[in-house]
């Protein structure tokens, strides 16, 4: 299926929003990785929204919102990551451990700045514990 969908996207051009945040996507994960962090899945999707990556750091499950920019002129990456946007990205890691039947096991929510320059990739900021659980969204 993959060989149709290249086909298919040949005479498209790619938004460039999303080639930034795929790129984005690709830099956050390379620098997890390097800092010992096992990825499990990526953009995993339920109905109350999605999360960029979720991964393993030894104990713990770590699910990761990517924030990528070209600018930081008017405020941080993580600045957008607001009471909203971290409630869903709560609520999506509850479906995410339903689907897992709902394993005793430590979480913490990260976001990971990338920085671009002419669409390359100028500095990777990894921002552990970024945010906790509040109430009413303990787990467990």
């Amino acid at each position: 299926m993959g060989w149709l969908r290249q086909l298919l996207s040949r005479n498209r051009t790619e938004p460039e929003h999303l080639r930034r945040g795929r790129l984005g996507e690709s830099a956050a994960r390379k620098h997890l990785h390097a800092l010992g962090l096992k990825t499990l899945t990526t953009n995993f999707r339920s109905a109350r929204g999605e999360i960029d990556l979720i991964c393993r750091d030894t104990d713990c499950l770590v699910f990761v919102e990517v924030k990528t920019r070209s600018s930081e002129d008017w405020t941080r990456p993580a600045a957008a990551v607001n009471a909203r946007k971290k409630r869903l990205i709560t609520q999506t890691a509850f479906d995410y451990l339903a689907r897992l039947n709902h394993p005793r096991v430590k979480l913490r929510f990260d976001i990971v700045e990338v920085l671009l320059t002419d669409g390359k990739v100028r500095e990777v900021r990894h921002l552990p514990n970024a945010f906790p659980l509040t109430e009413p969204f303990r787990y467990g």
